[in-house]
């Protein structure tokens, strides 16, 4: 009798140790096996800084003055945290479609507005942007996020092409029908054609009235994220506006990023 209870209580025991094991290993093995790692951060490319002149020497012009529009190459989008069933992993969601205007005059920047269009930010679960696209971030009532100047930025000494520096910019950010003013560094580097600037601004949910993204017990996020941006400047033709925005410009390139995409099944979330 006691051997069979003994016999009963070793089952039992390593039922519960395999359910843990599951419990605790698939999510690892989806994350760190199966979906892979999150697109990188945001960085200022490397392979537009210079042009070579027939002399060989590097181009170079002292006036960046003027007016510049958000062209091809520019994306935005947002990174935050998440943890599955005690696993970590990185969210993140990105979007091509971007415009706007930076002004410049002398050596100081005048004026600046960067708009995303957030209701074609994608990420690689379809799931999950479902829930950016209704329950969080509600684009069909607030389709697009705005950052402008609130204060000048001084440049100081014109840059050279090439040269990469890094200036502290106060703007006002409008996402989800809510107005805060934010103070971040901006990372620029002059190039023959313009200017590529690169903007991380940490973003905490409710300071936006965003519902934070964790779904129950399941999927849980951190209460704060931040907003990447990667904007090329040009003094030509800008990417056009979204839809039903204003008049377009032309050139650009609109368009959804591609966000790498795995070749197994999507995980699914609860609904709620």
């Amino acid at each position: 009798m006691m051997g069979a209870m003994r016999k009963r209580w070793r089952w039992l025991v390593g039922a519960v140790a395999i359910v843990v094991v599951l419990a605790l290993g698939a999510p690892f093995a989806y994350i760190h096996f199966i979906e892979g790692p999150p697109p990188p951060k945001l960085t200022l490319p490397t392979t537009r800084s210079t042009t070579t002149g027939a002399s060989g020497a590097t181009s170079d012009v002292t006036s960046v003055t003027g007016t510049y529009h958000v062209g091809s190459g520019s994306e935005a989008g947002y990174r935050v945290t998440e943890v599955l069933v005690g696993q970590n992993s990185t969210a993140v969601g990105r979007t091509t479609k971007i415009w706007g205007t930076v002004t410049i005059s002398g050596a100081s920047v005048t004026t600046g507005t960067i708009t995303v269009d957030l209701a074609s930010v994608e990420s690689d679960q379809s799931e999950r942007n479902a829930q950016f696209d209704g329950r969080i971030m509600d684009v069909a009532q607030y389709p697009t996020a705005t950052l402008k100047l609130t204060a000048p930025i001084s440049l100081g000494t014109i840059p050279s092409v090439g040269s990469k520096v890094t200036y502290m910019a106060t703007a006002d950010l409008t996402m989800h029908g809510v107005t805060r003013q934010v103070t971040f560094p901006l990372t620029a580097e002059r190039t023959a054609d313009g200017i590529d600037a690169l903007v991380d601004v940490p973003i905490v949910f409710a300071d936006w009235d965003i519902a934070n993204p964790s779904i129950g017990g399941f999927v849980t996020t951190d209460s704060s994220g931040t907003l990447e941006v990667l904007v090329t400047l040009t003094k030509g033709a800008g990417n056009p506006t979204a839809s039903g925005t204003g008049s377009s410009s032309v050139g650009g390139g609109g368009g959804q990023v591609t966000v790498p995409q795995t070749t197994v099944p999507k995980i699914t979330i609860p609904a709620t």
